[in-house]
């Protein structure tokens, strides 16, 4: 007798192997581990381990978090738009727009490109707002006083800009890029100038408001919005054991990295953008030509306007951007269609405990999310 069941597609949610992944993730070390992940109509949602380390409060599927630069695509997006209607050419020099921001003859050298794709040579203000974890970008020791120092500090943009430019730079547009969140500091000023309206009014009405996302926002206070979990830094073992700061004024942040989100609204904004309904095809097509670009932790990157190019071996090209902030952390995976769709967080980082000489070693967790994303994204490995 032939049987009645409908075999699923080959690409379809192994639903099994995914639950077993995640939670493999906690057992390596994680508090607590949630995501999301997508083919095509088929959504699973998922959570493991705990959201507060003294309570034993379980972590859940629907949690908001700090997606970090995450938040970069978010506001690309929001600049690429301006292109497409014509008030800010790509490869103008920044001067055009904001001549007092970048000073100098550097102003007439770095485009609105190169700002995007992080080849405008600038260098990142984080170790310079924070100086006791520039050690973190050059192998030096590293504290948590200065994070402790600025947890209610209320930052202004234009003192994160002038200690980025203000630093040693190298050459617009020489490559490898220079990955640094001055340049979106800068864009987010860039959107305020075409648009008459704060970039955080901006993306919430024409990026955010437009993917129809009902629980991204960028904060304007310390606390965040329940439910969410407490998150942990460990600083490469400076820290021990790890402490919250899930109550963190991140005004620092800003366009480069300071919204929150839930899994769901980042996979949701992923698959609008990616289906043409943010910005037009040849936009993204543009959007996806990419540089090699150095990540601050000296990783080499395939960078975009806004976009990482990832390559998971044995299984393809795909398409999106990680992000971190103190305690946070999360991976955003997404097919060239959008619609194959993964995004997952994580409630510690920075866990690594560094050799003698320093540098910060593998930690178990780093294999369990690696495999994470294959099955999630792999259908067939």
């Amino acid at each position: 007798m032939a049987s009645s069941v409908t075999p699923e597609p080959a690409d379809a949610l192994d639903t099994e192997r995914l639950r077993a992944a995640l939670t493999a993730i906690e057992r390596a070390g994680m508090p607590g581990v949630f995501a999301e992940v997508r083919a095509g109509d088929q959504v699973w949602g998922h959570a493991s381990g705990v959201a507060d380390l003294a309570s034993g409060r379980p972590v859940s599927p629907d949690m908001r978090h700090r997606i970090g630069s995450v938040t970069k695509t978010f506001t690309a997006v929001a600049v690429m738009q301006q292109v497409e209607q014509g008030r800010i050419d790509l490869d103008a020099p920044i001067g055009d727009y904001l001549p007092d921001v970048v000073p100098g003859e550097r102003s007439r050298k770095i485009t609105v490109r190169m700002l995007i794709d992080h080849t405008s040579g600038l260098p990142d203000y984080l170790p310079y707002a924070f100086p006791s974890v520039a050690g973190m970008f050059t192998g030096g020791e590293v504290s948590a006083q200065s994070l402790d120092d600025n947890r209610f500090r209320k930052w202004d943009a234009a003192e994160l800009i002038a200690l980025g430019v203000n630093a040693p730079a190298g050459e617009p547009g020489a490559l490898p890029g220079v990955y640094s969140n001055t340049n979106y500091r800068i864009l987010g000023e860039l959107v305020r100038h075409t648009t008459g309206t704060p970039f955080e009014q901006y993306i919430a009405e024409q990026v955010i408001g437009r993917a129809g996302l009902e629980h991204t926002y960028f904060p304007d206070r310390p606390e965040l919005g329940e439910p969410h979990s407490r998150m942990y830094e460990a600083l490469y073992g400076a820290i021990d054991p790890p402490r919250d700061y899930s109550t963190y004024d991140n005004s620092w942040l800003g366009p480069g990295a300071g919204l929150v989100s839930t899994m769901a609204d980042v996979n949701t904004f992923y698959r609008e953008l990616f289906t043409g309904a943010l910005v037009g095809r040849e936009t993204l097509a543009q959007m996806r030509q990419t540089v090699p670009v150095t990540a601050l932790d000296g990783q080499p990157i395939e960078y975009g306007l806004g976009l990482h190019k990832v390559q998971l071996p044995g299984c393809g090209t795909f398409w999106g951007h990680d992000g971190s902030v103190f305690g946070a952390s999360m991976m955003s995976l997404h097919s060239a269609d959008g619609q194959r769709q993964m995004s997952v967080a994580v409630n510690l980082v920075r866990a690594n405990r560094p050799d003698a000489t320093g540098r910060p070693q593998p930690h178990p967790t780093d294999d369990a999310l690696a495999a994470f994303y294959r099955t999630a994204m792999c259908p067939a490995v």
